[in-house]
C-alpha cells in the first residue's frame, strides 16, 4: 500500500481533507468554492504544509464531490437530448402509475431531464427473444443532424430491450458518436436490466451529468498535475473507488460519493465497536469511578447506524455483517436512479440548516441552508438567518473561542440577535428558548431517519451502536441515541472528515448486471453460470489488477406476481434450491413472512473487488486535565460543563457528562448520565451511566 495517501471529500459548507502518514492521521478543513476544484487544491496544500511534506511526495489521491448530485439537485446538468425506439418517445414523461401524493389534486410530476422537443425516435424493434427490426443508419445520420441543430450537450441512448440483445442500440451509439461531438449514454453500458422507465431513466441522468464530470475531472487532473500530486481516484455511490476515467464513461455512478465514503470511513473505524466497551476503556479521576456500563455483547448487537451529519444534511446508513447496506433502487430530485449505492437515508438538517417557522406556528429547519457563503450568523460574513450552528453556540455547546476547522472564529453576538428573532416569530420568550428548540426539532428530524432505516425495516434501534461523525454529529448523536434508547456511541478518530478518511480505506470496486428472466424452477444452472461467468470476466478486465481481484455474486429474485425483487449472495456453481431458500429468509427478514409461491430469477448481479487496508491509527494522549468550564443547556435543565481538549485525553480513562470535547473538526456533547472513554486508536465510546 502507499505510504502516503490523501483523501478529499467535498461538502455543501467544507472540504475535508485526511492525510495518511505511516501511523499518524493530519487532517483539513477549508471553505468549499464554487469551482470545486480549487478548494480542493487548497485543502491538498493546507493538509501537507502541516505535515511538513511536500504535495509531490503524495503516493495517492482519493476523492469525493458533489457535481453530479449538485447538477440533479439544482436541474443544472446539460442540455441533453434522448434516441428511443419508435412509440417510446414519452416514456420518461409518463414514467410509473404510483402517485405519492394520491389524494392531491394539484400535484405535479418532476419536469423530465429531456423536454419532447430533444426526444427522438429510431425505427427498430427489439424483442426479449432478438432482433425483429435492425437500424438503418442513414436514420441515425439524420437523427444525429437533427440532435447537432437543438444544441444538445449529451445524448442518451435506451432502446426498448436493449438490456438482453443490445445489437441495435450499440449501433445507434456508434453512428452517434461518429457523428457528434458530444457524449453518448447507452442504455446498456449504463444499466443492462429490464424495466424501460427506469433504464431510461438512469440512462438520462449519466448524459445529463457526464459533461459536468468530464469537465470537473479535467480541470482537477490539471490542477493535481501542476501540484505534483497523483492523478485522483474517484468514490463512487457503491463505496468503491475507481479511475477517473471509468467515472468520465459512467458518471451515474457517482450521485452520493460523498455519504458513500463516510459509510466506508465509519464502518472501517468502528469496526469491531458491535462489543461491549469495556475491553477498551477504564477509569480516572476525572469521572466515575464505578462499574462499565452493561450493553449488548459483539454477539448480541446487530450491527451499527452509521450518521453523517455535515453543514447541509444528515445521512444515515446501517452496517450489518461487518458491511454496508446496498441498494439498487434510490430517487434524486424524484427522478428514479438504478446502480448499485450504499443505502444512505438523507434529510436536509445540517450545521448550516436555517430554522425557520411555518404558516401553522410551527418550528421547522431546513431543507434550506446557509451554506459556506454567507454561512450561519455566527460566522460572521453576513448570515443574519437563525441556523443550527447558531443554535448550539447558543446552547454552549460551541464555545465563544471555539475556530471551526481550526481556523473560522465565532460570532456569539450575531447567534444571539439571529435566534431572537426567531424567538419573535414563533412567540418564544428568549433567544435561548429558540435555540433550545432548533436542537430539538434537528434531533426529531434525523431520529425519523435513523428510524426509517431501522425500526422501519424490522430493526430494533437498541440493538445497534451508534456511529456519529460529520462536522456536527457528534454534537447531537448522544442526544439522538438516549431518545431511541441506544447505550452505545461511537466517535471514531477524525470523526469531522471521516468521510475523507473513508475515501483512504475504500476498496477498488467495479459492479456489473443483466436481466435474465426465469422462473426458478426451469432455469439451466449451465446457463446461469455463463451468464456470472461473463459478467465476472467483463469486470476483470476492468480492475487495476485481476489477480488481486475478488468476485461476488448475487441474484435478484421475487416470488412470481410481484413488482420488486429481493437481492441475495449466490455460489458457483448455480444452485437453484439454494438460491430460493435464501431469498425465501431473506423475504421473511424483510417482510415477516414467507409462502410456498413460484420464485423467479430476475437479475444476475457481480461485483469485483480490489481490497485495500485502512490506514492505521495511534492515539498518544496526555494528562487529559479540563481545559476550562462553563454553561451549557441539556434538557433538564443548566450545567456547569467541564470541556475537554480531545487530543489530550488519555486512553485509560472515563469521562463524566455533563462534559464536552473539542477536537479540530468536531465537538463531542455528552449529556449527564453518559459516560466516555478513549481507545487506542483515539475513537471516543460513549456508553449509558447505568448508576
Amino acid at each position: 500500500m502507499a505510504d502516503r495517501r490523501i483523501g478529499v471529500d467535498v461538502g455543501g459548507t467544507f472540504t475535508d481533507v485526511v492525510l495518511s502518514l505511516e501511523d499518524e492521521l493530519v487532517t483539513a478543513k477549508v471553505p468549499s468554492t464554487a469551482d470545486q476544484s480549487e478548494g480542493v487544491i487548497t485543502g491538498i496544500e493546507k493538509a501537507c504544509k502541516e505535515a511538513g511534506i511536500a504535495p509531490e511526495t503524495v503516493d495517492e489521491f482519493s476523492h469525493a464531490m458533489t457535481v453530479s448530485v449538485n447538477a440533479l439537485l439544482e436541474d443544472d446538468g446539460a442540455r441533453t437530448a434522448l434516441v428511443t425506439t419508435d412509440g417510446f418517445r414519452d416514456v420518461l414523461e409518463i414514467g410509473r402509475q404510483a402517485r405519492p401524493s394520491l389524494y392531491d389534486l394539484d400535484a405535479e410530476k418532476p419536469t423530465p431531464l429531456v423536454p419532447r422537443r430533444r426526444r427522438f425516435e429510431v425505427s427498430e424493434r427489439a424483442t426479449p427473444d432478438g432482433i425483429e427490426e435492425p437500424v438503418d443508419d442513414d436514420e441515425v445520420r439524420e437523427i444525429a443532424e437533427a440532435i447537432r441543430e437543438t444544441g444538445a450537450e449529451s445524448v442518451a441512448v435506451s432502446l426498448v430491450h436493449a438490456y438482453a440483445h443490445p445489437e441495435n442500440e450499440t449501433r445507434v451509439a456508434d453512428v452517434l458518436r461518429s457523428e457528434l461531438d458530444v457524449p453518448v449514454s447507452a442504455s446498456h453500458e449504463v444499466l443492462a436490466e429490464f424495466r424501460e422507465y427506469e433504464r431510461t431513466s438512469t440512462t438520462a441522468v449519466d448524459a445529463y451529468v457526464r459533461p459536468a464530470i468530464d469537465r470537473y475531472l479535467s480541470n482537477l487532473t490539471e490542477r493535481a498535475r501542476d501540484l505534483g500530486v497523483p492523478q485522483p481516484r474517484i468514490m463512487q455511490a457503491n463505496g468503491g473507488i475507481t479511475d477517473a476515467e471509468t467515472v468520465r464513461r459512467n458518471a451515474v455512478t457517482t450521485v452520493l460519493s460523498g455519504p458513500a465514503a463516510g459509510v466506508v470511513g465509519a464502518s472501517s473505524m468502528a469496526a469491531g465497536d458491535a462489543g461491549n466497551a469495556a475491553d477498551d476503556t477504564g477509569g480516572n479521576g476525572n469521572a466515575t469511578d464505578g462499574d462499565d456500563a452493561t450493553t449488548p455483547t459483539g454477539d448480541e448487537r446487530e450491527g451499527l447506524v452509521t450518521f453523517d451529519m455535515g453543514g447541509t444534511s444528515s445521512d444515515v446508513s446501517l452496517v450489518r455483517d461487518g458491511a454496508a447496506e446496498r441498494t439498487t433502487e434510490a430517487e434524486i430530485n424524484d427522478r428514479p436512479i438504478r446502480t448499485p449505492m450504499v443505502d444512505v437515508e438523507t434529510v436536509g438538517a445540517g450545521g448550516g440548516s436555517i430554522a425557520w417557522v411555518d404558516a401553522g406556528g410551527a418550528l421547522r429547519i431546513g431543507p434550506r441552508s446557509a451554506g459556506s457563503d454567507p454561512g450561519p450568523a455566527c460566522y460572521g460574513n453576513g448570515g443574519t438567518e437563525p441556523t443550527v450552528t447558531d443554535a448550539n453556540l447558543v446552547l454552549g455547546y460551541i464555545g465563544s473561542s471555539t475556530s471551526l476547522g481550526g481556523e473560522l472564529s465565532l460570532d456569539v453576538a450575531a447567534a444571539h440577535d439571529a435566534l431572537a428573532g426567531l424567538a419573535d416569530e414563533a412567540g418564544l420568550d428568549s433567544a435561548l428558548a429558540a435555540a433550545r428548540g432548533v436542537y430539538r426539532v434537528a434531533n426529531a428530524n434525523m431520529t425519523r431517519a435513523i428510524r426509517s432505516v431501522t425500526v422501519e425495516r424490522g430493526y430494533d434501534p437498541r440493538r445497534f451502536g451508534l456511529v456519529a461523525f460529520g462536522g456536527a454529529g457528534p454534537m447531537h448523536a448522544v442526544s439522538i441515541a438516549d431518545g431511541l434508547d441506544i447505550d452505545r456511541v461511537i466517535v471514531p478518530r477524525a470523526s469531522g472528515v471521516l468521510s475523507a478518511y473513508g475515501l483512504l480505506a475504500a476498496d477498488e470496486k467495479r459492479d456489473a448486471v443483466r436481466t435474465y428472466q426465469r422462473p426458478l424452477e426451469a432455469v439451466d444452472p449451465d446457463d446461469v453460470d455463463d451468464v456470472y461467468a461473463d459478467l465476472s470476466e467483463t469486470l476483470l478486465e476492468e480492475v487495476s489488477d485481476r489477480e488481486a481481484a475478488t468476485v461476488q455474486c448475487a441474484a435478484d429474485l421475487r416470488y412470481a406476481g410481484q413488482s420488486f425483487e429481493l437481492t441475495v449472495d449466490i455460489d458457483r456453481p448455480f444452485d437453484a434450491e439454494t438460491a430460493g431458500e435464501r431469498f425465501a429468509a431473506a423475504h421473511e427478514s424483510a417482510y415477516g413472512y414467507r409462502v410456498d409461491e413460484p420464485v423467479e430469477l430476475v437479475n444476475c448481479r457481480v461485483t469485483a473487488t480490489i481490497p485495500r487496508s485502512a490506514p492505521s491509527v495511534e492515539h498518544a494522549g496526555g494528562g487529559g486535565e479540563p481545559t476550562e468550564t462553563r454553561e451549557a443547556v441539556f434538557d433538564d435543565g443548566v450545567y456547569e460543563t467541564t470541556v475537554y481538549d480531545r487530543n489530550a485525553l488519555p486512553t485509560d480513562g472515563r469521562i463524566a457528562g455533563a462534559s464536552i470535547i473539542e477536537g479540530a473538526e468536531s465537538t463531542i456533547v455528552i449529556p449527564p448520565g453518559w459516560t466516555v472513554g478513549v481507545r487506542p486508536d483515539g475513537a471516543l465510546i460513549a456508553e449509558v451511566n447505568e448508576q
